[in-house]
């Protein structure tokens, strides 16, 4: 549900041959009601297409569900799909995948987006977009994978891959990964404030014991390729079996330990044991991985401890999965 390069078509990064783009784009950028809410909807999109990619301009859009938050996601005829940054804090996202994932893709071992072409901003949307190839696949799941430890292995080899590409010039973490990549500590007060909503002494010691414990661990040295957000819904399945990765709107370079936190929220027994055996990371990197779980799980938790209580549950589940994980390694 993505896209890949199209070889026969050349992205278009700028339109300096059209001159009312150029007056879009710039009155796009200079609306300060544009920077708002954004209204992001099909008939944007159709807009958009007609006036930057004519030779797009048939094609149906639709919207992908579920939407995304980070990103609206549209698919465009069968095979592409069009991406907007929803918010300001997204949009630098989309130069760094333009930039970085045509240099990634060569070297792992499944398929990743790779952009087709690059929008600009115009009718009231002030962002850079994307146009990518579809890539066909079904969110990950417990009931949908086969087999949950060869899955592992497979998402750990991906992981491993891509750690091992030159990480030369590559964009450290900073604000268009959500600094991910970057040290824990960047979240060490709303960690602390999350551990403090939590309802009994124990269990908010067991969880100060978690955090502190991977603060404690010793920094990634040298900085590799991270992907930033290794959860269910950016893994594609094909017949049971992971196919695709999907985005990297969080990559950098920088440690990986925030990659591991998928181990804690939909690995387990067995199957988190054949994730970490595959995977060159030591025991420290693996420290920080809970930090990243628990950090996550802690913010959804009080996020949705109100309004989903369903998705309040999940969170706690996770929490009590890092927090056990953690009494068995000490």
């Amino acid at each position: 549900m993505y896209a890949e390069r199209e070889n026969h078509v050349r992205p278009r990064t700028r339109h300096e041959d059209n001159p009312a783009v150029i007056e879009q784009e710039q009155a796009a950028r200079d609306d300060p009601a544009a920077h708002g809410p954004l209204s992001i909807d099909a008939a944007l999109v159709r807009r958009l297409i007609a006036a930057q990619f004519p030779q797009w301009a048939d094609r149906v859009v639709t919207p992908v569900e579920p939407g995304g938050v980070d990103n609206r996601t549209f698919r465009l005829g069968d095979d592409m799909t069009v991406r907007l940054p929803s918010d300001e804090g997204y949009a630098p996202q989309v130069d760094k995948e333009h930039r970085w994932l045509p240099v990634l893709a060569p070297h792992l071992p499944l398929p990743i987006p790779v952009p087709l072409a690059k929008g600009l901003p115009a009718d009231g949307y002030p962002f850079d977009w994307s146009v990518y190839r579809w890539l066909d696949g079904e969110n990950a799941s417990i009931e949908r994978i086969d087999d949950l430890n060869e899955f592992a292995v497979t998402l750990a080899a991906f992981l491993g891959a891509l750690q091992r590409i030159d990480p030369a010039n590559g964009p450290p973490p900073g604000q268009h990964s959500a600094y991910r990549g970057g040290p824990l500590a960047t979240y060490d007060n709303e960690t602390r404030r999350a551990i403090g909503a939590l309802t009994g002494s124990r269990e908010r010691d067991s969880a100060t014991a978690v955090w502190d414990a991977a603060l404690a661990a010793t920094g990634h040295d040298p900085p590799v390729w991270f992907h930033g957000d290794v959860s269910p819904g950016n893994l594609l399945l094909r017949h049971g079996r992971l196919a695709c990765v999907i985005d990297f709107g969080c990559s950098g370079v920088g440690d990986p330990a925030c990659d591991m936190a998928i181990a804690w929220t939909l690995f387990s027994g067995g199957s988190r044991e054949a994730f970490r055996s595959a995977l060159p990371v030591d025991s420290a990197t693996w420290a920080r991985g809970r930090g990243w779980a628990l950090w996550k799980a802690l913010i959804t938790m009080a996020e949705h401890l109100n309004s989903n209580p369903g998705e309040a549950a999940t969170a706690r589940r996770v929490i009590d999965t890092v927090v056990a994980d953690h009494e068995r390694s000490t």
